[in-house]
């Protein structure tokens, strides 16, 4: 039987302790079973032995990144036999080491979690942009704890969804309140005019805006500049229309877009292109949820953009 193993990454204080001793105490996770809470830090909060007790779980702490290796997380999951592992990870670690380490067969990667600490992300974003980035690329769900009024919710959103635009992302309030960060924030363009003109700066906004808001689109008709890359196993008559993007740092450069279907013939692959397009509400297979789709009704060569890169810092 598999044991799954979830991840609970983020750097010192972030609130990973108390976030975990919450998932024991949840009725609605914790049913008894047999837990292995692996710790790979100590951080300021330290767990309570009645909860660890009352929940089936066992701690045991790790020091060093080199304490995952050498068959190490075999041998605890042999003196302990757990169904389900908790991993409590030091984000300075990095992931890749986790990975790389020799692990049961039976162990299986439910869920990462990375929570952020909103008073020191911009400061540890800026100058530590590796170890922040290395969990927020990988989560499943992103947590931002400590929120205020003042926190920058909306650009926060745009930069972790560049690097990782498939993971869930919530605000924790100070005053106990938690959203998702997503309002009717003012565009850089006017999303009700009669065609929507996205200038070339703008395409990463509009990009990460209608992949959290779809309906704000759909039905309407989008004027744009970007290029025809084509994918392996795209349906008939489709292109996948959009721009390359700096998601990290420049060493971390990928393509970005929305499957577009053309009629006629389709442009040159890469080719740079001014598309009309109308917009649809839907499920977008490039990224494997609800997103939009594009279908375009005028398509015009174009030439490059004074940048060519997307940012997504603002």
């Amino acid at each position: 039987m598999n044991a799954p193993v979830y991840i609970i990454t983020g750097f010192l204080e972030s609130g990973k302790t108390k976030f975990i001793t919450e998932m024991l105490q949840d009725e609605g996770f914790s049913e008894g079973e047999r837990t292995l809470l692996i710790q790979c830090e100590e951080g300021e909060e330290e767990y309570d032995e009645a909860v660890l007790k009352k929940a089936n779980a066992v701690l045991v702490t790790l020091n060093e990144p080199e304490d995952m290796s050498g068959g190490k997380l075999v041998e605890l999951d042999r003196e302990y036999r757990p169904e389900r592992i908790i991993i409590e990870f030091n984000a300075t670690w990095l992931l890749g080491n986790l990975y790389a380490a020799t692990k049961p067969e039976n162990w299986d990667l439910a869920q990462i979690i990375c929570l952020v600490d909103a008073t020191t992300f911009d400061v540890y974003l800026k100058n530590m942009r590796t170890f922040m980035a290395d969990g927020l690329k990988e989560a499943d769900l992103v947590i931002f704890n400590r929120c205020t009024p003042a926190t920058a919710k909306s650009p926060w959103r745009r930069a972790v969804l560049a690097m990782n635009p498939t993971c869930r992302i919530f605000f924790e309030n100070t005053d106990g309140t938690m959203d998702d960060g997503v309002a009717d924030e003012d565009l850089p363009y006017d999303v009700n005019a009669p065609i929507i003109e996205i200038k070339d700066d703008q395409f990463g906004t509009f990009y990460l805006d209608a992949l959290d808001h779809a309906d704000r689109y759909d039905g309407k008709t989008i004027y744009v500049k970007g290029r025809a890359f084509r994918m392996d196993g795209l349906p008939k008559n489709c292109m996948l229309f959009g721009r390359h993007a700096m998601t990290c740092c420049a060493n971390d450069i990928g393509g970005i877009g929305y499957l577009c279907k053309v009629k006629g013939t389709l442009p040159k692959e890469n080719a740079w292109i001014m598309l009309t397009a109308k917009v649809e509400a839907g499920y977008s297979a490039p990224h494997g949820r609800d997103g939009i789709n594009l279908i375009a009704t005028n398509i015009t060569p174009a030439k490059p953009p004074k940048d060519e890169l997307v940012y997504f810092n603002n």
